[in-house]
């Protein structure tokens, strides 16, 4: 009995240390996307860059929808996040944004830092140029501060051979490289979108071989052409109105697939939520009689505070607009578990719906 114990002990622990060196073996090979090159260097400055191309689109125009958009994004934040600066004539605008990454959530503890930014964009006909720089770090409720070039970069992030990321950084330097990736695809929904045949085989290679592939300008073909009034004579746009409905009234055509993105908000308070875009998509449907949405993230996003939430908001964005058409507040209901490599489906049973005036 003795012998067989100690031998279920042994099988036991070779079983875990298989698992870890799987687990480990896993995380190396999903790293690939954030090693050499991943953060790129401008003369010894991280900065984060993508080039625009968009076929038959005047500079005004990129200049309007750009405007638009960094004002809006940036007032999301809830706090002195704002644009700084723009010339409508020399096509620029910057903004300075203060958001929060964060790195886990649970029920005891949330691992999270404040990023400082800048955002930059350059409009010129058919070209827009929009990058990130000047991130700084405050973590710790300010107790530590860093910069992106003293934390995130090659020299600091890398082993010496740069086939692996260093233990305690690795974490900044996936969500920093993640957070600039989101700010990508939000600036392509911004110019009314969608991703040509020649982009989508870029968007394959930047997971191989990032540094080169973000030398490639991200081809956009405009949806359709829209007249642009001059400054002087755009009317100020109010703030969308909304009305609530019955969530059993909705149907699957108020989320279209394909047609916009779902953003999901987990908390109450507006200065302090955990937000993040639902990228494999998501749909309405019924469970059991009752209304619900589903969301679906991808195998590579960031998933314990929605795994910690029990309710939480899904917004509906539809492609090249600032403003959601559809707000659902949800409970989590239970979902079937995922396999590892796999995306994450999400039930919420939605208990209030409000859509915009039409």
């Amino acid at each position: 009995m003795y012998i067989m114990k100690n031998l279920m002990k042994k099988g036991l622990l070779l079983l875990c240390m298989i698992l870890t060196a799987g687990i480990l073996h896993a995380q190396e090979n999903n790293d690939s996307k954030y090693l050499k090159g991943a953060v790129p260097e401008v003369e010894g400055k991280v900065v984060f860059s993508k080039e625009y191309s968009i076929p038959g689109m005047s500079q005004d125009e990129i200049f309007d929808r750009m405007l638009k958009w960094m004002e809006t994004r940036l007032k999301e934040n809830g706090n002195d996040s704002r644009v700084l600066y723009h010339n409508r004539e020399k096509g620029q605008i910057v903004g300075t944004g203060d958001d929060w990454i964060v790195f886990s959530s649970t029920a005891l503890s949330l691992d999270r830092t404040r990023i400082i930014y800048q955002l930059t964009v350059v409009c010129q006909p058919e070209k827009c140029d929009f990058s990130i720089e000047k991130i700084r770090y405050i973590y710790r409720e300010g107790e530590e501060k860093y910069t992106a070039e003293e934390w995130i970069t090659d020299k600091y992030a890398l082993n010496k051979s740069q086939t692996k990321l260093v233990r305690g950084l690795a974490k900044w330097r996936r969500k920093t490289v993640d957070f600039a990736e989101s700010y990508y695809q939000q600036v392509a929904d911004a110019l009314s979108a969608v991703e040509s045949t020649e982009t989508q085989e870029t968007e394959k290679a930047e997971v191989t071989a990032p540094a080169e592939a973000a030398q490639a300008p991200m081809v956009i073909v405009p949806k359709k052409k829209v007249e642009v009034a001059k400054e002087a004579d755009t009317p100020q746009k109010s703030p969308a109105a909304y009305s609530e409905v019955a969530p059993a009234s909705l149907t699957a055509n108020d989320i279209q697939t394909g047609s916009g993105r779902l953003v999901i908000a987990i908390g109450s308070d507006p200065f302090n939520q955990t937000v993040m875009t639902a990228n494999a998509g998501g749909s309405l449907g019924q469970v059991e009689g009752k209304p619900v949405v589903f969301t679906i993230l991808s195998p590579e996003q960031a998933h314990d505070a929605l795994d910690q939430a029990t309710e939480y908001t899904v917004r509906f964005y539809p492609n090249g607009s600032n403003e959601p058409t559809l707000i659902l507040q949800c409970r989590k209901l239970p979902s079937p578990a995922t396999p590892d490599g796999m995306p994450r489906t999400y039930m919420g049973e939605i208990v209030k719906a409000e859509k915009v005036n039409q």
